[in-house]
């Protein structure tokens, strides 16, 4: 049985080792796929409440970066529950949303390129632009997700 001590010697770890990992996720797959995009990839193991949940989350934080609706964002063909549930969340923002790249030549496109990795008990989900790369912790419930790290930006050139 834990003791209230360990408990609060067991969170901060908890919480750095989570913290840790979505570093290197965030890091680690920097120059995999065209651009410098990981290519995208989702867990079929996630119900779509909790795709939903974390799709919502990611797209609302993306479009304080980008600009809500400004743009028509690329994303690889999808049909796992979180490929379904951005492409849902996109358009919700106002974005159109390919995934056969084709556009007409004015389109400004945004190639998009996502991960949701299952880690020590949650989700660490990650959204890349050519710009921007957004990531963060999820706890999964049954009725959802809700964020269990701070969102993590990083900007480039």
């Amino acid at each position: 049985m834990r003791t209230f001590a360990d408990n609060l010697l067991l969170r901060p770890i908890r919480t750095l080792a989570t913290a840790f990992a979505l570093t290197i996720l965030l890091s680690g797959c920097q120059s995999l796929g065209t651009n410098g995009l990981v290519a995208s990839n989702a867990p079929a193991e996630i119900s779509g409440p909790a795709a939903s949940a974390i799709a919502g989350d990611m797209v609302s934080r993306l479009a304080e970066q980008i600009g809500p609706g400004k743009a028509t964002v690329a994303l690889k063909a999808d049909t796992s529950p979180f490929g379904q549930a951005l492409e849902a969340a996109l358009k919700g923002w106002g974005y159109g949303v390919v995934t056969d790249q084709k556009t007409d030549d004015g389109t400004k496109i945004i190639p998009l390129a996502y991960m949701i990795v299952p880690f020590d008990g949650q989700v660490l989900a990650r959204l890349s632009t050519d710009n921007v790369e957004l990531g963060r912790a999820y706890t999964v419930t049954a009725s959802g997700a809700a964020p269990a790290s701070a969102l993590s930006l990083m900007r480039r050139g």
